[in-house]
């Protein structure tokens, strides 16, 4: 099973672990030599303008690729939402940088326009948020995080968009009880307005990655390398070193073609007897 997930995020989102924690001198040297001093991680949002996208002929291009469904970057760990959520205020995309609902616009165009089924990617912790960095020091014996923001916002997903497909992401410091996954997924099943027809992955928690899920990803870039008893899939990119856009990437850092078409042809051979 392949994915197609492709996350807007603040144009910061990337090199920002690397900035702020791990103090990588080449990305501090860069924000030093452009950006004014005083200048913070949330000053990337007004930048982050998404002017050339277009859903429309972004789901010509997936229907005319083979794909049957496709992946969409709700939210990624700096916890920019990329709809007009009431969970996360002034540091969405409606309300600050595009200035529209980036999630809707391509859910409509992906369902008037192909059979694609539409899902969405959400990760559950983010890097920054207060309220997340407060659990953490509590060991996760306290869940402000969970019931103030990130399960909110799931809910909230679900009920405005009924995605197909949720491909959880970030759930590897905590277990799921702490992130209320199995209340979530039992509601998702039995009570949400895709019951019926949605699929979940395996990330909700540290404990079910790899082991609970409608299909299996256990790992970015997993390939386990023997054929699987479940569904699995393999969660990669193009570029060998980052999940997101590096305007100082060379072309040989990229897989080529061949290597393309090998891993296409290795996924599909382990998941079809």
């Amino acid at each position: 099973m392949y994915m197609l997930k492709y996350s807007l995020r603040s144009i910061g989102a990337i090199c920002s672990i690397l900035w702020k924690h791990d103090k990588n001198p080449e990305i501090v040297n860069f924000m030093k030599n452009n950006y004014r001093p005083d200048f913070t991680y949330p000053d990337f949002a007004s930048q982050f303008t998404a002017e050339f996208y277009n859903p429309a002929q972004w789901a010509d291009i997936f229907q005319a690729s083979g794909a049957e469904y496709i992946v969409f970057g709700s939210k990624h760990h700096e916890g920019f939402t990329n709809w007009p959520s009431n969970y996360s205020f002034n540091w969405n995309s409606m309300a600050v940088g595009p200035k529209r609902d980036l999630v809707g616009d391509l859910a409509k165009a992906i369902r008037q326009n192909t059979s694609i089924h539409f899902g969405l990617y959400h990760s559950l912790f983010e890097w920054y948020n207060p309220y997340y960095l407060q659990d953490k020091a509590n060991n996760f014996s306290t869940q402000y995080f969970v019931n103030g923001k990130t399960m909110p916002e799931l809910y909230e997903l679900v009920n405005n968009y009924k995605p197909e497909i949720i491909w959880s992401d970030g759930e590897w410091e905590a277990s799921s009880d702490y992130w209320d996954s199995k209340q979530f997924i039992a509601w998702l099943y039995n009570d949400s307005p895709v019951k019926d027809t949605v699929v979940t992955n395996d990330r909700w928690g540290k404990d079910s990655t790899c082991h609970h899920g409608g299909y299996l990803t256990c790992q970015d870039r997993y390939q386990p390398g023997v054929l699987q008893k479940r569904k699995w899939e393999n969660a990669m990119t193009i570029d060998r070193q980052s999940w997101g856009f590096r305007r100082n990437a060379a072309l040989d850092e990229y897989l080529t073609t061949d290597e393309l078409i090998d891993t296409f042809v290795e996924t599909v051979r382990l998941i079809l007897p």
